[in-house]
């Protein structure tokens, strides 16, 4: 695929006894502030599993720079998680910059997790909006 594909992160996350009310809060924030301050980014979502103990959080992007704006932006609502969830995994689909790499790192490294993996586009197609 192209330089123009687009990105995709998925994070999947546990969710820490008793806090599944404060995180439900804490995410429609982060979606408010991710809305107003990253207005490249495709597609943000956030879904709780039927039993309220994971979270999975998707968020696509035209191109690297759109991802690099929402890991700098939301930073340190990130780390304002850390007592509400335990981060699994990240993965990240496509081809995201150095710096961009950087800073999922930085994310792992803050919410204590080391299950990080990028997966480079191998085939498939971009309709134009």
């Amino acid at each position: 695929m192209s330089d123009s594909a687009p990105l995709v992160y998925v994070d999947v996350s546990d969710v820490r006894d008793g806090a599944l009310e404060e995180l439900k809060g804490a995410f429609e924030r982060l979606v408010e502030f991710v809305e107003a301050n990253v207005p490249e980014a495709l597609f943000y979502g956030v879904y709780l599993s039927p039993d309220g103990r994971r979270v999975t959080v998707v968020h696509a992007h035209p191109a690297p720079r759109s991802l690099e704006r929402h890991l700098e932006a939301g930073s340190a609502t990130f780390r304002s998680f850390a007592d509400l969830l335990t981060l699994r995994s990240i993965r990240v689909y496509g081809e995201p910059s150095e710096k961009a790499i950087e800073l999922i790192g930085r994310k792992a490294e803050a919410l204590g997790c080391d299950d990080v993996e990028v997966q480079d586009a191998h085939a498939g197609f971009r309709r134009p909006p």
